[in-house]
């Protein structure tokens, strides 16, 4: 039988219902409120909702907020809220997240929650286009760490407006840098695929950062800013 793997690698897995069930079973848990939001998301959106992170990649985003020790959180791209409720779980007390967001309707169906949850007062909305809002924002290096999942034909643009402001040793997630398989896929030349394309490889290339692609829900890069040697 031929193999599935690279030269060299021996490990992978298919996630079928019951891995990834097994899966969130044993991650932080998902509570209440977060299913609530689930459902709200679904019932006022419909095939729309797709656009949520999965339960499991919701735990990863509270945990790296808690790993990276952050105080400090940027989120570009909110949509109902589910991540932005996980990265607020993740914070401390006082820490802050600042969501950028062009759609209100989206946001709406998220705000009962984080007030539900304690933590709406951890949460600062800007509302409108992604790039207007980061150019707003303090020019010195103060954000910790950063959830990008917006729209992707401006992803590079959002990462040379983000990188600046992430402060050595902080952390950027990128979400659906896989985009289903389809970035491997020569023959797949849609516009997004192409421009996540370039995204990866433009971070690839970038010698003041540390990547690590990984397949969770539909590919997520850990991108992490380099510290530099004194």
């Amino acid at each position: 039988m031929e193999s599935t793997h690279l030269p060299g690698t021996t490990k992978g897995i298919g996630f079928d219902v019951r891995t990834q069930r097994y899966l969130i079973e044993h991650s932080i848990a998902r509570t209440d409120i977060h299913r609530r939001l689930a459902e709200a998301t679904q019932a006022a959106f419909g095939e729309m909702a797709r656009m949520q992170i999965p339960h499991e990649q919701g735990a990863l985003l509270t945990l790296m907020t808690r790993l990276v020790g952050a105080r400090t959180a940027l989120e570009i791209g909110t949509f109902t809220g589910y991540s932005a409720l996980c990265i607020a779980e993740g914070l401390p007390p006082d820490g802050k997240l600042t969501c950028l967001e062009i759609n209100s309707e989206y946001v709406a169906v998220g705000r009962p929650f984080w007030k539900e949850a304690g933590v709406e007062d951890k949460i600062e909305l800007r509302l409108g286009p992604a790039l207007d809002s980061l150019e707003e924002l303090p020019q010195e290096e103060f954000i910790d760490l950063v959830f990008m999942d917006a729209d992707k034909t401006s992803q590079i643009g959002y990462y040379e407006q983000v990188l600046p402001r992430l402060r050595p040793g902080g952390v950027l997630l990128v979400d659906n840098v896989l985009q289903g398989g389809r970035v491997a896929d020569p023959a797949s030349e849609g516009e997004t695929v192409q421009a996540v394309r370039r995204f990866n490889d433009h971070v690839a290339a970038d010698l003041s950062v540390e990547v690590s692609m990984t397949a969770i829900a539909d590919g997520l890069s850990l991108i992490r800013k380099r510290v530099l040697a004194a």
